[in-house]
């Protein structure tokens, strides 16, 4: 999928990324090959609980992206399909572990076209060897101390470590 017509072929990879893990740079760098420019925006849910700020999860982005040219890192809140539009995308990427994301993601992408029938969602599998993982499951190992490296990458792990260190003090 590159460019057409002179326009850039831009893809939005949104997510909560809190925080990102081996299986989002899966999908992150399978999914860069796809388009031009691919753009990682994290979702700023004020109603979520989340472990990191948003301004931490673009830098630990940052940190494990820096070796993909053409991937961006980004925020937005409110509707995503607001947001792609204001980027000039046309594309959604989800990634997909199980039939139950299927289910929930399909719900979301019809809603998403109905709102914005410019935008379309690809799915992308993840790889099997990550398809049970989860920030929420990564967390949960962190906060007793156990070895991410399966998990994360070195950078992520020890913001982890660090996080659940300061919040055990």
């Amino acid at each position: 999928m590159k460019q057409q017509n002179n326009f850039p072929r831009i893809g939005v990879y949104p997510g909560s990324f809190d925080p990102v893990t081996l299986g989002h740079m899966d999908i992150i760098q399978r999914a860069s090959k796809q388009f031009d420019v691919l753009i990682v925006a994290v979702l700023n849910n004020v109603s979520k609980n989340a472990l990191f700020s948003v301004d931490e999860r673009k830098d630990l982005l940052r940190q494990v992206t820096s070796d993909i040219p053409n991937v961006q890192v980004d925020s937005f809140r409110g509707l995503l399909v607001n947001y792609v539009k204001e980027q000039d995308a046309h594309v959604i990427v989800r990634g997909i572990r199980t039939v139950t994301d299927f289910e929930y993601e399909l719900q979301l992408a019809s809603t998403n076209h109905k709102l914005n029938p410019d935008a379309e969602t690809i799915f992308m599998m993840t790889n099997p060897e990550y398809s049970y993982l989860s920030s929420s499951l990564v967390k949960e190992i962190a906060q007793y101390n156990g070895d991410l490296t399966e998990w994360v990458s070195p950078e992520v792990g020890q913001a982890l470590h660090h996080k659940f260190n300061v919040i055990s003090e």
